[in-house]
């Protein structure tokens, strides 16, 4: 995958297909660290010790519509190019936390990508799925919690034209007054 966003979706639906109700998506820049964190945490199914153990494997997946998993051995391979780490911990019927720790400056280091996009994209196609996202940087915090965004829109779907603009600005406006100087 070409861009951090992309790893991120990827991830989400995996935690999508494992049923969850609640997903967190978090991303830390710290540049006096040189690290950028991104973890996904979910309520899902959560994996077995044998599934965990192997989730990471390239040639590991738990669908019956293919025969390999790249999405969690790429996000993996990216993070640890880039002078980073990857972790993964899950049980069995309580759900999943996948963080991975990035060089912030790194020549390796993919680029972020559409991040507005996706989770515009997430929000809109939500269901009955929930999202707490938490971009952090030293320029300041942005969150959005879907469950708070639901109640105040009250009966108007949160896929209403006029709502979905309105994110995308609100989303937009937000990243960039948190982005870092480059």
């Amino acid at each position: 995958m070409k861009d951090l966003s992309l790893h991120i979706l990827d991830i989400v639906q995996n935690s999508i297909r494992a049923q969850a109700s609640l997903i967190g998506i978090g991303i830390t820049e710290s540049p006096g660290e040189n690290q950028m964190i991104i973890s996904i945490t979910d309520n899902g199914s959560g994996m077995s010790t044998e599934q965990l153990q192997r989730a990471a494997d390239p040639f590991y997946t738990s669908r019956t519509t293919r025969k390999v998993g790249l999405g969690l051995a790429l996000f993996k391979q990216n993070a640890e190019m880039s002078g980073g780490s990857f972790r993964l911990e899950s049980e069995l019927g309580i759900g999943t936390k996948v963080t991975a720790t990035f060089g912030l400056n790194h020549f390796d280091r993919p680029a972020m990508g559409d991040l507005t996009g996706v989770l515009l994209l997430l929000i809109g196609s939500s269901g009955e799925t929930d999202y707490v996202f938490k971009h952090q940087t030293p320029s300041g915090v942005f969150e959005l919690d879907t469950r708070e965004l639901k109640q105040t829109l009250g009966n108007v779907p949160i896929t209403h034209p006029e709502v979905r603009k309105f994110l995308k600005e609100m989303i937009r406006e937000n990243l960039e007054q948190i982005k870092i100087s480059e």
